[in-house]
């Protein structure tokens, strides 16, 4: 399912109906996840039950990625987008009026888990829409600006609802989520349905299942689909290990969220680049560096002893993650066959997501056990084991997909 034109395609030309919808709907997610954790207090949750509940999003996105895969092939990529923007802002109103129902928490618990599930089917259909629509000579650079500019709203997002909670409270940040969801639906409209040329015989060919897929494509899920998994632990690992060194060194809050700041700009600021070169040269020559710079960085963090040599440490754990900003899409995008590519991708990011969760949970189980330094050296490994994974695969399975 690919579009042809005579005419050289530009990424400006899909531009704002690609990207637009992205970057509101990363703005919204923003904009809420720093007072996720707040209201749930403020409703009576316990500080663990609070907890619980900011990690509904995650749960809800990685167990629903299955399903978005189905729900994207039933309803096509612009409506399963315009759709899951517009649940998420329902949701969001349901949380910013959680306060006026009768066990409000569980509302805020429920409109947490609908905007996971939401996410889910967005990233999807975004993905697999970007897939189809640009030429595979810039695909690493569609989906690394994709990539970049969910990471851009996921930064400005707080500071948007910062501002408005100055004005209407807490609840700001969730009105903040439901416009900027709101908007991701209506520019959402204006995305280009893709060509789909008539099949040779006139008769299209079946659609996989999900199993069918899984079992075909084994040897990929388990080879590249590994790294992949190893690079979502470590990516998820990074935003738990700065803000608990600084801690640890006895850095007030301030100093530790501009450190992690800077480390966030940093990141966005290199994500093009990184898909450019990706474009030119191969995944591998962002998939190994970028592993093994983050999984260095991680090794250095227990050594730094102040605020400037954390700093240093953090910037290099910001620019190892800001190169590999979308690989994991576009090596998913690679791999993919073009009957059953939404289900392969949602067996994709189901795997990326398990790994987003799993990494957190060594970096405590290993801090658990023997201390702090040892969990974060522990997400360095996982690191070098994800460069290696990637160093060995990729070359091997390049003839797969034409790069």
């Amino acid at each position: 399912m690919t579009t042809t034109s005579l005419a050289p395609f530009s990424l400006r030309s899909i531009a704002v109906p690609a990207f637009g919808p992205a970057l509101m709907f990363s703005l919204g997610e923003g904009a809420i996840l720093p007072v996720v954790a707040l209201s749930a207090r403020d409703l009576g949750a316990s500080v663990a039950g609070a907890a619980l509940i900011v990690t509904l999003i995650g749960l809800g996105s990685w167990f629903f990625n299955l399903p978005a895969s189905i729900i994207t092939l039933k309803f096509g990529e612009r409506w399963a987008i315009v759709g899951a923007a517009a649940a998420s802002a329902v949701a969001l109103a349901g949380a910013a009026l959680a306060p006026l129902f009768p066990g409000g928490i569980w509302v805020l618990a429920a409109a947490m888990v609908v905007v996971g599930m939401a996410a889910s089917v967005f990233s999807l259909a975004r993905q697999k829409y970007l897939t189809e629509a640009v030429p595979v000579v810039l695909r690493a650079r569609a989906l690394s600006t994709l990539g970049g500019v969910t990471r851009i709203g996921i930064f400005i997002g707080p500071f948007v609802g910062a501002a408005v909670m100055q004005l209407a409270g807490i609840t700001g940040a969730y009105w903040v989520g439901v416009v900027a969801m709101a908007a991701a639906a209506a520019v959402s409209l204006s995305i280009p349905d893709l060509e789909v040329p008539a099949p040779p015989d006139g008769v299209s060919p079946k659609q996989p299942t999900l199993r069918s897929v899984a079992v075909s494509h084994a040897g990929v899920f388990l080879t590249v689909g590994a790294g992949v998994l190893l690079l979502s632990a470590l990516r998820a690992s990074r935003q738990a290990v700065i803000p608990l060194w600084a801690d640890h060194l006895g850095m007030d809050a301030t100093q530790a969220a501009l450190i992690y700041g800077i480390s966030g700009a940093i990141d966005m600021l290199v994500f093009y680049p990184a898909g450019k070169l990706m474009d030119r040269k191969g995944r591998l020559w962002v998939a190994v560096p970028s592993t093994l710079i983050m999984g260095t960085a991680m090794m250095l963090i227990p050594l730094s002893t102040g605020f400037v040599s954390l700093m240093l440490a953090a910037l290099l754990v910001g620019f190892g993650n800001g190169i590999s900003s979308g690989l994991n899409m576009t090596l998913g995008a690679d791999f993919s066959p073009d009957n059953g590519r939404g289900q392969f991708l949602g067996i994709w990011r189901f795997m990326a997501d398990a790994g987003a969760t799993g990494g957190p949970v060594l970096l405590s189980a290993v801090t658990a056990v023997a201390f702090l330094g040892a969990g974060v050296a522990a997400t360095g490994v996982i690191g070098f084991a994800a460069a290696a994974v990637f160093a060995v695969t990729i070359p091997r399975l390049k003839h797969r997909r034409n790069y």
